[in-house]
């Protein structure tokens, strides 16, 4: 049984790129799904798809490198987790290496960036930070 699945993606994804692979797999969730999209459209990630392994499904990420083949992702941290769980409201959400970087919640209007929330005016729960 796995506790923290989004923290698991996260590790996949830091070790992937560590290990200088070119794509990652994990088990599929809506969740992950939305927190991926983030990543695309920030441009951290290539892209994802659904695929099927052994029967069930799960999810294919291609991991971005620059052309000195350094990952384009220098952290990936989990910041609320399921024994602390932390919440920002819009005037106190973080900024990330000083505006560097992203921090991806969770809001009544879905999965966003800070800027994101921000500009709609709501907080929610700190998923995670990337820089």
């Amino acid at each position: 049984m796995m506790i923290d699945p989004i923290a698991d993606m996260l590790t996949r994804i830091r070790n992937g790129l560590m290990a200088s692979h070119s794509s990652v797999t994990f088990p599929h969730s809506r969740m992950k799904l939305a927190v991926l999209d983030v990543l695309v459209k920030e441009g951290y990630i290539k892209g994802f798809e659904e695929v099927e392994r052994s029967g069930k499904k799960a999810i294919l990420v291609e991991l971005k490198y620059l052309a000195d083949r350094r990952p384009v992702i220098e952290g990936i941290e989990r910041i609320s987790k399921p024994g602390r769980r932390v919440y920002m409201d819009r005037a106190h959400l973080p900024k990330v290496r000083g505006g560097l970087g992203i921090s991806i919640l969770t809001t009544s209007r879905g999965i966003m960036t800070d800027a994101q929330a921000s500009e709609q005016g709501v907080g929610g729960e700190v998923l995670c930070k990337v820089w």
